[in-house]
């Protein structure tokens, strides 16, 4: 089946059209001008804020003005992973996309339903002309999954909406009431390279199934700059390891998938051998998550400089050391992460090393808390850090007119209570209500899966669930 032929059409329409369009994060160009020539097109008030964020106004339909009026939004930028053997410019390229059953993915890229179905409803509500609804505005956002620029970047009295509907998550039968906040820590640090005295050896790690660093931080998947840092680990103290490069993971928000480590031994064979033994037990320990983990340990011949032994062992002392993970769940909502950190990117190339983690928290305090843990272990190895990124939480305020509007439609069409919850994952809504305290906020979406990731799919039947809800909420929204 096309995706045209998919119900409701005028979504995966709008969406085969924006997926069309390159929108990688900080590289919002072209997606910026395509939706400002959306909104002109239709007549529609559009402008472009001085960051990028587009925003675009509808008056309320016949019978709806006295509503209060609503905001609109999610981000114009996607997330951009692709597997190693797909050959795939996200700068120059649009999404290709496939139907495989109850699923639309992508082939061997990320999907970008993550925030483009969003993107494409608003979309689909500002053209049309028989949905009815009070007075929209539209705010469309850039750069949310690389630093939340385009939110941090909006200032106050730009919106007059007095309810704000996020369309960002990926559960469709949640209402999201607050988010964690979040902050990047950056370890870098420059050595000098000297001749590899011993055996070249190169360890591989791929077929993880990596996915969302705040939503799939507590599900136990493989993170490929840990397990490395394990096989390292393995030889520390016998085999006079010089580490050459390393390149593993990616986004600070997606948990890495794949990564390789080149590295000088004293006997490759001893060090395989005891590595060999290592890997057998990993594979062991995540056979039921998984299931597609593959690990190589081989030599390489190829001449290499590398670092000095000390240095190396302080790297990879760092990186056994570094939390990843689950730092905390919350002592308030039950099975909710408060928590975590992201070990996402670590690079080595020529002597320059750089650590990229984005720690989570829903509470300030402890956002800070993993982070300064973080710092005090790079820094203990000679290690610079620096923090930057930072954005707040949301709070949640469950017993809001919208939050009680929505329960009540939700259970009304389709006979059961949805889940009114908060996410570990880092919303705009928190920053948005910095400037604009008064405004209610909700966040939800159609259901998504293996979001960050090249898996990443998004459920046909949950879109057309989706799509009905969110015009009954517009037709209900509660009165000035």
């Amino acid at each position: 089946m096309e995706l045209s032929q998919l119900e409701p059409q005028i979504i995966w329409k709008n969406f085969s059209a924006l997926n069309a369009v390159p929108r990688p994060s900080k590289k919002e160009e072209l997606v910026i001008e395509f939706i400002k020539n959306f909104g002109e097109n239709l007549n529609l008030e559009t402008r472009v804020d001085e960051v990028g964020n587009v925003i675009i106004k509808k008056p309320a339909t016949t019978g709806m003005e006295d509503r209060k009026a609503i905001v609109l939004q999610s981000h114009l930028d996607m997330v951009c992973q692709k597997n190693n053997d797909v050959n795939f410019d996200f700068e120059t390229q649009g999404i290709q996309m496939e139907v495989d059953g109850d699923w639309v993915k992508a082939k061997g890229t990320t999907l970008g339903a993550d925030n483009g179905l969003g993107v494409a409803s608003i979309m689909s509500i500002l053209e049309s002309s028989d949905i009815a609804h009070p007075a929209l505005e539209a705010l469309f956002t850039i750069d949310e999954e690389t630093g939340m620029t385009g939110a941090i970047g909006l200032k106050p009295g730009q919106l007059e909406g007095q309810i704000l509907l996020n369309l960002d998550t990926e559960e469709d039968d949640e209402i999201d009431i607050g988010c964690a906040g979040g902050v990047d820590v950056t370890a870098s640090q420059t050595y000098e390279i000297e001749e590899a005295k011993g055996q070249i050896v190169k360890m591989t790690v791929k077929g993880l199934q990596g996915g969302h660093s705040g939503m799939d931080i507590h599900k136990g998947f493989g993170n490929a700059n840990v397990i490395l840092a394990r096989l390292l680990y393995t030889g520390l103290y016998n085999q006079n390891i010089q580490l050459i490069s390393m390149d593993s993971g990616g986004l600070r928000n997606a948990i890495p998938r794949e990564g390789n480590v080149v590295l000088s031994v004293r006997n490759s064979i001893e060090f395989i051998d005891q590595a060999n033994s290592l890997k057998a037990s990993i594979i062991e320990e995540f056979a039921s998550v998984e299931k597609d983990l593959q690990i190589n340990i081989e030599t390489y011949s190829t001449p290499e400089k590398a670092i000095s032994e000390e240095a190396s062992k302080k790297i990879i002392l760092a990186l056994k050391s570094a939390h990843n993970g689950v730092y905390r769940m919350s002592p308030d909502v039950a099975d909710l992460v408060e928590t975590s950190n992201n070990i996402a990117r670590v690079e080595l190339k020529n002597g320059d090393l750089k650590i990229l983690n984005l720690s989570r928290s829903s509470i300030e305090s402890g956002k800070y808390a993993v982070a300064e843990q973080l710092k005090s272990v790079y820094e203990l190895a000679g290690m610079d850090v620096e923090f930057g990124g930072s954005y707040p939480g949301w709070k949640p305020k469950p017993g809001s007119e919208i939050v009680q509007v929505m329960e009540k439609i939700y259970e009304k069409s389709f006979d059961h209570k949805p889940q009114v919850v908060a996410c570990h994952a880092g919303l705009e809504c928190g920053i948005i209500g910095a400037n604009y305290p008064d405004m209610e906020m909700v966040s939800f979406g159609p259901t998504i899966r293996g979001a960050h990731s090249p898996d990443e799919k998004a459920n046909i039947p949950s879109v057309q669930k989706f799509w009905g809800f969110l015009k009954e909420i517009l037709a209900n929204i509660p009165a000035k």
